[in-house]
């Protein structure tokens, strides 16, 4: 493990919360007759962006659109390497107008912006790696996604199975901590899936159902600072044990519709 840890300064798009809500349920955390604090959501959603600027990271915003209360999760919007931009298709009927919005954002920032013929939900399932992108299916993104991915990008493509519905987005279940190693639980995943990142990352840091059910496993890491959900307090304490910076920031509120620091926060990689 080095001494230091080296970071590196990101670019992020992100969403305002004035329109969040839980008005329908897609995942198990959603409860729609749970009433939503949304100046205690917008007041946790700015001391993230805080926390990015304090740490010398770049935050573009995307100007929210009422009646889509998801479209805080930018997450979910696409994936971008290597100033690419692989666009999503929402499996929940209600998210779909979604991707028209942040597709417009990034045409009118200067991107390419390809349309998935399958359902894909954006970094909510696919995550860069640096070498390859680790893909989750099972509940949301599908496998024929997967192809597409390989093929518009002409990176490698892992598939990895999902088997809890609480953990039904890839990025609920792991992050990337730097260009060598991860972080996630590893039974959020098929049998088969674990035996891979075993193999790929056998010296990964393992989070228990506690910290994933915590959010921690929905952390943003620039190579050495990991923005991470006070709650998850046994994973933070590993990560620093690691040589990894632990930066608090409490999205609780956002919990409510299974979200969390990843899901409102779309890496733009150049």
């Amino acid at each position: 493990m080095p001494e230091t840890r080296v970071p590196r300064r990101r670019r992020f798009l992100v969403c305002e919360p004035r329109h969040f809500a839980v008005q329908y349920a897609i995942n198990p955390w959603m409860q729609p007759d749970i009433q939503v604090d949304v100046d205690l959501a917008r007041e946790q959603w700015q001391s993230l962006i805080r926390a990015y600027r304090a740490h010398g990271h770049e935050v573009d915003t995307l100007e929210p659109v009422a009646g889509l209360p998801d479209m805080v999760f930018a997450a979910n919007s696409a994936v971008v390497v290597g100033g690419r931009v692989f666009g999503s298709l929402f499996h929940a009927p209600e998210r779909r107008p979604e991707s028209t919005h942040y597709a417009t954002w990034f045409k009118t920032a200067g991107f390419d912006v390809y349309t998935p013929e399958s359902v894909c939900e954006g970094e909510g399932d696919l995550v860069w790696t640096g070498r390859y992108v680790l893909a989750g299916t099972g509940f949301r993104t599908t496998r024929d996604a997967h192809r597409e991915v390989q093929e518009f990008f002409g990176h490698p493509v892992v598939s990895l199975t999902l088997v809890d519905p609480y953990f039904y987005h890839l990025d609920t279940a792991l992050f990337v901590l730097d260009d060598d190693n991860i972080a996630y639980y590893p039974e959020a995943f098929s049998p088969g899936s674990r035996e891979v990142l075993a193999r790929l990352y056998p010296d990964a840091v393992l989070a228990t159902r506690d910290d994933a059910s915590a959010f921690g496993l929905n952390s943003v890491s620039d190579g050495r600072h990991v923005f991470i959900a006070p709650q998850a307090e046994a994973l933070a304490a590993r990560l620093d044990e690691r040589g990894y910076v632990p930066v608090l920031v409490d999205l609780s509120e956002f919990r409510k519709a299974g979200g969390g620091i990843k899901c409102c926060t779309q890496e733009i990689r150049s």
